[in-house]
């Protein structure tokens, strides 16, 4: 059925139940697996209500944020390898997550995408809007989606 599986995280708590739904569907159809965990772009200098933020010190939350990517990925690498499933991850620096996630299954070669939603409704649905339902809506491949 599906060969080559393209597993997103976020770091968060539902993001590793992703990682670990998406190593029993792997395990189960005896598939590879590429993990994905998207990096947020800095815009230079941040400024909200009247405070900016310098650059440099963007530059050194986005090193941070880099380095809490890489500890999560090779997290999900070695629970992958010990399970026995051949594994490599990807730090995707998209400055938008859904073509970033889109891209790389494509790139990839992935024939389906794990993933969580975290159900975002309403107003806030609307406003942030949805990762998940942007990669339904534009990925051209099977989507599987855990909440």
């Amino acid at each position: 059925m599906f060969k080559h599986i393209l597993i997103t995280t976020d770091g968060s708590q539902l993001g590793n139940k992703a990682i670990k739904t998406g190593l029993d569907l792997a395990k189960a159809l005896g598939a590879r697996v590429t993990v994905y965990q998207a990096t947020e772009a800095s815009a230079g200098m941040y400024v909200n209500d009247g405070y900016a933020v310098p650059a440099d010190l963007l530059v050194r939350m986005e090193q941070e944020a880099g380095k809490s990517v890489e500890v999560n990925l090779e997290k999900a690498r070695k629970a992958l390898t010990a399970a026995g499933i051949e594994c490599n991850t990807v730090v995707g620096k998209s400055p938008i997550p859904w073509e970033g996630i889109v891209e790389t299954a494509k790139k990839k070669k992935c024939d389906a995408i794990v993933m969580t939603s975290h159900g975002r409704r309403g107003l806030s649905g609307v406003l942030l809007g949805s990762v998940t339902q942007k990669v339904l809506t534009h990925s051209k491949i099977p989507v599987v989606v855990f909440r």
